[in-house]
């Protein structure tokens, strides 16, 4: 059985949460992609929008692409949520292509 294309698809939101322990771990789940990382700064786009994470020390201590899992440590200072753009092309997305 043949399936039809559907130009109105679009991929499904991951489910997504987080959680801040002590103002030095968060755990993301829901990640579909890293746009940038450095110990100052994390943008990444889950099932929620784009997440901005603002700190200093930050570490990824665990990233799992499959299960769209993140472990960040250090010491965490903001998070804020904004829309994420279309057309975006992560860090993820460039580093296997």
């Amino acid at each position: 059985m043949a399936m039809m294309y559907d130009e109105g698809y679009k991929k499904q939101a991951q489910a997504h949460s987080l959680s801040l322990n002590d103002r030095k771990r968060l755990t993301v789940s829901g990640v579909e992609d890293v746009e940038s990382f450095d110990d100052q700064a994390l943008t990444l786009y889950t099932g929620g929008g784009l997440l901005a994470v603002k700190g200093s020390g930050l570490k990824i201590e665990k990233l799992s692409t499959d299960g769209g899992e993140l472990a960040v440590e250090g010491r965490i200072d903001s998070l804020e949520y904004s829309d994420a753009p279309s057309g975006r092309r992560g860090f993820l997305s460039r580093l296997l292509n």
